[in-house]
């Protein structure tokens, strides 16, 4: 069976996140969204463990459902943990994804993890703990734990990050990377960036949301569609470390990378953005204040690849880039995708046309869209095609997908003569 899932997520209880982050809000616009499959995030949260636990009930291995509820959304025990700690003299800041089949081993790993920070503190809690005494901890508890570091190339908080992360994977996590199970991509890069760096080849790539709202502009705008043999935490382990006919990653879901808050390099407060080439020329010093730039992650690829931009690898998984839908609506209208207009059509279109992920990925009735919403249908073509303008995102800064409709165009014409 087919399984779109959305595992870096929110609650509540972290900072700078809606306050509608509940799991209701969740089930609700996760089957909008066409999501099957959500991670709880923050289970280490004292008080949203408690409330998982008393709204949540097991219907299958490792597989969560909300009591009373008639959504066919599953969730997973899991949530985004902070390392923050030195190694060798430099300071090095690593997010990443744990997820758990039962509330007994979460209970555990949450035990051992109060003796480091106040878990009461944040959603998702700071450790000053190595990566690799945590995932001491971790696989002592459960061998098939679930570890996924998250947006590898994100320039303050990764794996690979400019700024506080590693070279190599090997050096970040030593004998432990046999214990990865996937990495993020993050909304910055899609998964052919990843493919330049061939000690990645062997790692199954993942791409989530890293929500901190519900609404659709959030929860599912990064995605992976798996097949499973049944929902089950033991069938998603296999999809993602041994992975076979039943058990796989069919496809992602991507932002168009360019869209990110951390694609180019720059400086936010000075307006200042760089390409990768912009920024070796500068020197990678802002021109207008004379510090160093954020650099980027288009930056970071490319000073660690190994492979040309165009490298394809045929074994991987495919992958879609596309916008939310209420994104595109709201540049059709010109609105914002949390105005009531969007909502309004968005909740008609679900209607007529089925969940979202099924339109970006072109399962919908083509001709009905044209005869309907025919500029919508229009952005959707151009999307396929990528006939779009894309202004990258750069410290801090998300990007923008420009769409350019044909009535534009005509428009300007008249206006130009």
């Amino acid at each position: 069976m087919k399984i779109f899932a959305d595992l870096h997520l929110h609650s509540k209880y972290s900072r700078a996140c809606s306050k509608n982050l509940d799991l209701e809000n969740l089930s609700y616009y996760a089957k909008l969204k066409g999501l099957n499959l959500l991670i709880t995030g923050d289970i280490t949260h004292p008080l949203w463990f408690k409330e998982v636990s008393q709204k949540l009930e097991e219907v299958s291995d490792g597989i969560y459902k909300l009591k009373n509820s008639a959504n066919e959304v599953y969730f997973l025990l899991g949530g985004e943990i902070s390392s923050i700690f030195s190694r060798k003299g430099q300071v090095k800041r690593i997010h990443y994804l744990v997820i758990l089949p039962r509330f007994d081993l979460v209970e555990k790993l949450n035990k051992k993890l109060a003796l480091y920070a106040n878990l009461a503190s944040d959603g998702r809690p700071i450790l000053g703990l190595d990566v690799i005494d945590f995932m001491k901890i971790l696989f002592e508890i459960y061998e098939k734990a679930i570890f996924i570091p998250a947006h590898i190339w994100t320039p303050w908080f990764s794996l690979y990050g400019s700024m506080s992360g590693f070279d190599s994977i090997y050096e970040a996590f030593s004998d432990y990377i046999k214990y990865i199970s996937a990495v993020e991509t993050g909304l910055s890069s899609d998964p052919n960036m990843n493919w330049r760096i061939p000690e990645l080849d062997k790692i199954s790539i993942v791409s989530f949301s890293d929500a901190h709202s519900p609404q659709p502009h959030r929860l599912g705008r990064e995605a992976t569609l798996f097949e499973l043999e049944k929902i089950a935490y033991q069938n998603l382990f296999k999809a993602l470390k041994e992975p076979d006919e039943r058990n796989k990653i069919l496809m992602t879901i991507e932002f168009f990378p360019e869209e990110g808050k951390y694609h180019y390099d720059g400086h936010r407060l000075c307006k200042i953005r760089f390409s990768p080439e912009e920024s070796k020329k500068n020197n990678y010093l802002c021109p207008v204040c004379g510090k160093k730039v954020t650099i980027g992650v288009m930056s970071r690829v490319e000073f660690l690849a190994q492979r040309p931009a165009d490298f394809n690898d045929p074994q991987r998984p495919p992958f879609k880039r596309t916008p939310p839908l209420t994104e595109i609506l709201a540049q059709i209208y010109k609105t914002e995708p949390t105005s009531k207009k969007v909502s309004d059509l968005y909740l008609e279109i679900i209607k007529k046309f089925g969940k979202e992920l099924e339109i970006l990925t072109n399962s919908y009735n083509k001709e009905k869209m044209t005869e309907l919403y025919p500029q919508l249908y229009q952005a959707l073509e151009k999307i396929n095609r990528e006939e779009i303008i894309l202004e990258p995102g750069y410290d801090g800064e998300y990007g923008k997908v420009i769409i350019k409709l044909e009535e534009e165009k005509v428009e300007k014409k008249s206006l130009f003569g």
